[in-house]
């Protein structure tokens, strides 16, 4: 029998302690090795995955038995009814859930209804649940992480504001530090690309954005491995949130420029219209894509040098992996601000285009 590995964090150290330990545990209790490359990858997918419950590690206790270190979240889900327990239910998702007379059962990271204490999940040919799934509400890993950044956000500039109140139009404390980069989003973003006169009434939307970005990619890192902006779910609500904004503040100039192209023969505006009409929406799904490309392949990366120093089998190519993983563990420092200061400079230029003003007969 194979153990599953439920170690979820994705600093340097622990990773190598899970699969040491991991490699351990077989060799103790007489379990048949399984493919290395395998294992790593198993691992890999399970740490990119949202969870029910905060699971730090795991160990296997000398008599055998599987010891899970971390705490249940809440389970809300709606069936027949709204339903209200604690993932400790599930047993890191070992066991069946009874609530209420129904039983309930976690299957990659989702929650399905099962016939009873020992129901099965079905599976069709292509390898998809086919069992009953209720409305999910329920605080994941990363809706909690999400709750909690909000919470750090409005503690750091609330405080913020009231010291400029208290201390004459001067910052102190977290301030001090905000202010810095709070005028360089204005200055260095805002202005230049939506223009001195608009840029005012996007700044609340470019603050937020950029520093939830930021500092949830900087909790990715962190052995509590919440992984927020590697859930595509995630970075589809921001760029909805952009695509929005940019279409509703649209004015005239915007919208001919899209429909009916000024300078440009009419048959050419016929079959430029649907293009550029599209282009509206390409524009917020590269930033969907681009945002939850970029932090799920660093992790994958970052995890998968790990776990070539397990490949390898001497002692020069499993310190030139360690050190290779310690460079990017470094360099993902750099891309977690990186892809909050794209995201918002992509967006402070989508809202640039929306409410730019043209003066054609001039141009002309």
């Amino acid at each position: 029998m194979r153990r599953k590995i439920s170690l979820k964090p994705i600093t340097l150290l622990l990773l190598l302690i899970t699969f040491v330990s991991y490699g351990k545990e077989q060799e103790v209790h007489g379990e048949p090795k399984t493919d290395r490359k395998t294992e790593i990858k198993e691992y890999i997918q399970h740490h990119l995955k949202d969870s029910y419950d905060f699971g730090l590690y795991s160990y296997t206790s000398d008599e055998g038995e599987d010891k899970h270190v971390g705490f249940p979240l809440p389970v809300i889900l709606w069936d027949n009814g709204l339903k209200v327990f604690s993932s400790s239910k599930f047993h890191h998702g070992e066991s069946v859930a009874e609530v209420g007379g129904d039983f309930y059962k976690v299957h990659h990271s989702k929650i399905y209804k099962v016939d009873g204490a020992d129901g099965k999940i079905l599976e069709d040919d292509h390898h998809h649940a086919t069992n009953e799934k209720p409305f999910d509400f329920s605080i994941t890993k990363n809706v909690s992480l999400i709750f909690l950044v909000f919470g750090i956000m409005f503690f750091m500039f609330s405080r913020m504001a009231k010291s400029y109140k208290t201390n004459n139009g001067m910052p102190k404390g977290t301030g001090r530090l905000l202010e810095p980069i709070v005028l360089y989003v204005r200055d260095d973003i805002a202005r230049p690309n939506i223009g001195e006169k608009h840029y005012k009434k996007y700044m609340s939307y470019l603050l937020t954005v950029f520093f939830f970005v930021w500092i949830v990619n900087l909790f990715g890192l962190t052995p509590i491995g919440m992984n927020v902006t590697n859930n595509i779910a995630i970075t589809l609500c921001l760029a909805l949130m952009t695509y929005l904004i940019t279409t509703f503040s649209g004015n005239k100039n915007y919208w001919k420029h899209i429909f009916w192209m000024p300078g440009v023969p009419w048959p050419m505006k016929i079959i430029l219209a649907p293009i550029e009409l599209l282009g509206t929406i390409i524009k917020p799904f590269a930033l969907m894509i681009r945002l939850y490309a970029n932090i799920t392949a660093g992790h994958v990366v970052l995890m998968s040098i790990v776990g070539m120093i397990f490949l390898f089998q001497n002692w020069l190519g499993s310190g030139l992996s360690f050190l290779l993983a310690f460079v990017l563990a470094i360099l993902e420092l750099l891309v977690a601000a990186l892809q909050a200061y794209i995201f918002t400079v992509l967006s402070a230029l989508y809202f640039g285009m929306a409410v730019e003003e043209h003066d054609h007969e001039e141009g002309h």
